[in-house]
């Protein structure tokens, strides 16, 4: 008997078939309105079909897990990218331990992914037992890591020839794996996360949700996987543009930046600094105990210190350019 049919779903009453609600103010459907009719594949039985008939429908969308690109030899023109991502103890640049560091090497060209070049994984075993809330976040048991050391110096090669590199939180990842490794004070940098003003396009930040968007879902908070997400979502288009994400996040990483010290502000103004976006720094690093802005435009920014906070126009207000060598670093 031919495998080929056509499928249309029932019409059945809305609601408890044995009885319709009794509040006079609800309008209760009687039907539910019929589903457009698929044709079936000869195979019915394979998961991609089967997922393909709900999607026909129009009330379901199906994500599908990411498949890791395969790995190409090196391209002979155009850059290399780096994508990493670590796991550690906890959320203190300063004293946590890595326990996991992958990174994904990729070339590029016309600020587009042109191949995989290759890929790094290592686990670390912590000098203490991992705490259940990271085993939880993670995944990473202390079974996983146990006798496990990251080979540094295969990891300083893999990524001394990259022409920047990327994380999805830069400001975190930077900070501990220069601690860690000092090849990475030589490298320029980029986040994904924030480098891209993804509101502006009505997309979240978050890769899950970015995958997601594009029917894609990858194993989350495990580093080579969130290294792979990554790739994908800066290979996919801006929504309604032909730029690339990952030239958008390239051209914001070549623009250098200007950190801006509202130092001495008077305390009565700082709802009008926290509103303009400026944030507290606590002094603890030997970078001053005040307010402070990193801003494209560094006159403008002045000016607005000295007329609404200082009242002052000819003060000195220290500020210092910051690139992409800098960025994220615990150097600015």
């Amino acid at each position: 008997m031919s495998r080929t049919a056509m499928y249309k779903s029932p019409n059945l009453p809305f609601g408890l078939p044995w009885r319709q609600p009794a509040n006079p103010l609800v309008e209760v459907a009687t039907q539910v309105p019929s589903q457009p009719e698929i044709v079936l594949s000869e195979d019915t039985g394979t998961p991609e079909t089967m997922a393909r008939m709900l999607e026909a429908t129009g009330n379901y969308k199906i994500l599908r897990r990411l498949a890791p690109r395969t790995a190409e030899p090196r391209p002979a023109a155009g850059r290399i990218g780096l994508i990493i991502d670590l796991e550690t103890t906890g959320l203190d640049t300063t004293r946590n331990e890595v326990l996991e560091i992958a990174a994904i090497k990729f070339g590029y060209a016309d600020d587009r992914n042109t191949s995989v070049i290759g890929t790094f994984q290592g686990f670390q075993q912590p000098s203490e037992p991992i705490e259940a809330a990271i085993t939880a976040l993670t995944g990473i048991t202390d079974a996983m890591v146990d006798g496990h050391n990251i080979d540094n110096t295969a990891l300083e090669q893999f990524v001394a020839d990259a022409h920047i590199v990327i994380a999805h939180n830069a400001a975190f990842d930077r900070k501990v794996a220069e601690r860690h490794w000092p090849v990475f004070a030589d490298c320029h940098c980029a986040c994904s996360a924030t480098g891209i003003d993804w509101k502006a396009h009505g997309l979240g930040a978050r890769p899950a949700y970015l995958l997601s968007e594009y029917g894609l879902f990858h194993d989350a908070h495990r580093a080579l996987d969130d290294c792979r997400a990554v790739l994908e979502i800066l290979a996919l288009d801006l929504p309604g543009t032909e730029q690339s994400r990952l030239a958008a996040l390239l051209d914001r990483a070549h623009r250098p930046q200007h950190r801006i010290w509202a130092d001495g502000a008077p305390f009565a103004l700082k709802d009008t600094l926290k509103q303009r976006g400026y944030r507290w720094h606590d002094g603890t690093d030997g970078r001053p105990k005040a307010w402070y802005l990193d801003a494209d435009a560094v006159e403008a920014e002045l000016d607005f210190l000295r007329k609404e906070i200082y009242r002052q126009d000819d003060l000195d207000i220290v500020w210092r350019t910051i690139t992409s060598l800098d960025r994220f670093s615990t150097r600015i």
